[in-house]
């Protein structure tokens, strides 16, 4: 989006020299002209890649508006096009040729850039009183009232054209950015939605247990001090609880680390076509594999869509599951990979390297690589008869 901006000012760059040049191949050109034309332009294109800059930030909130910027850049350009139309202002023919084109392309340029760095009303307010500079002093010098009118209104269409171009671009990166940071926003909710969950169902499964040992333990305190038999009964009642409880969190922890394929396949499927991800899944032979295999899968699909949100920019994914040989292949491919990748080594994050650790406690291996430019393909192989983890 930004170099898009820029490749504007290079195309104003590119447009006066072209002309200046094919003015003077065909007929003989003012010196003054050239020597005021090239330096002026290149001076104002320059500026004006600043100012798409600065504009572009001033119109995603990230900073103030560059006054600064629009106003040096405002008085390279419309000081270039005077200096340039002056001399020439009560001439005809070819030796006004020059500047009666390039001036109000300069402006026209510069005009453009201030619509995205300042409001809607202050972009106007600054081509009224640029254009009111520019056409006062050409009328005082003898210039056609015609000519004038005419450059006013070449600069104000161009400039409008140009603006609204710049707004429209940048509005359609402002919703990107937006998007991005709602679904980064969206991402920590779940994640902290989780976290409460697990911590309720600990609450709800300890909480009482908890409570229980605690005043057992009590009571049986006060009856050994007083040497009473009952305190090996609570004792005893106290171990029982505590054994109950470590079941009971092993049935909960159980329950988080335990998940289904076809589970997990259509939940990662709604999840991503929801981000308006296209997602497609290809499943053969899936109804053989055994409970434990099916688990340690569905946590790669689980681990790998995530990814997917949260690291590239994706328009298509798919899932192709397969088995052969005695191995279930699992394959999870996605584009909108960025080109310059995160600092991080491949494979360095914590989501793949716990997916490896999961895998090769059960005898498989998970690879990560992209197959092609702005591709990412995770690649999971595990023998259907998966060991039980040691963990």
């Amino acid at each position: 989006m930004r170099w898009s901006l820029y490749l504007v000012s290079v195309m104003q760059l590119l447009a006066a020299l072209l002309v200046v040049g094919s003015v003077a191949a065909r007929r003989e050109v003012p010196t003054f002209q050239l020597l005021l034309a090239v330096p002026g332009v290149m001076l104002a294109a320059a500026l004006n890649v600043v100012l798409f800059r600065t504009g572009l930030d001033a119109y995603l909130g990230r900073r103030p508006h560059p006054y600064g910027w629009v106003t040096l850049t405002g008085a390279v350009a419309v000081g270039t096009s005077l200096a340039m139309m002056l001399p020439t202002a009560s001439m005809t023919g070819d030796h006004a040729m020059v500047p009666a084109t390039i001036a109000p392309m300069t402006v026209t340029f510069w005009l453009g850039a201030c619509v995205l760095a300042l409001s809607v009303r202050e972009a106007l307010l600054t081509a009224a009183v640029s254009l009111t500079l520019l056409a006062v002093p050409l009328l005082l010098t003898g210039a056609h009232p015609a000519g004038v009118a005419g450059l006013v209104v070449g600069c104000l269409l161009g400039a409008a054209m140009a603006g609204a171009t710049a707004r429209c671009s940048s509005w359609t990166a402002k919703v990107v950015w937006e998007l991005d940071g709602a679904r980064e926003a969206q991402a920590r909710l779940a994640v902290a939605e989780e976290r409460l969950r697990f911590s309720r169902d600990l609450h709800d499964v300890l909480g009482r247990n908890l409570a229980t040992i605690a005043l057992k333990s009590e009571l049986a305190v006060q009856l050994a001090r007083r040497q009473r038999p009952e305190a090996v009964d609570q004792m005893t009642e106290v171990q029982r609880i505590a054994q109950d409880s470590q079941r009971e969190v092993r049935e909960v922890v159980r329950g988080y680390r335990t998940v289904e394929l076809h589970t997990e396949l259509i939940g990662a499927a709604s999840v991503l076509r929801a981000a308006n991800v296209d997602c497609r899944t290809e499943l053969s032979g899936t109804d053989a594999l055994p409970t434990e295999t099916q688990s340690v899968l569905g946590w790669v699909v689980r681990e790998a869509a995530t990814n997917v949100l949260r690291h590239s920019e994706a328009a298509n994914c798919s899932f192709r599951l397969r088995v052969s040989g005695g191995t279930a292949v699992l394959e999870v491919e996605n584009d909108g990979v960025p080109a310059v990748p995160p600092s991080r080594t491949e494979g360095a994050g914590s989501g793949l390297r716990g997916l490896r650790e999961r895998l090769a406690a059960h005898g498989g291996t998970l690879t990560a690589a992209g197959p092609g430019p702005g591709r990412f393909r995770v690649t999971a192989e595990l023998p259907t008869a998966a060991r039980e983890s040691v963990a």
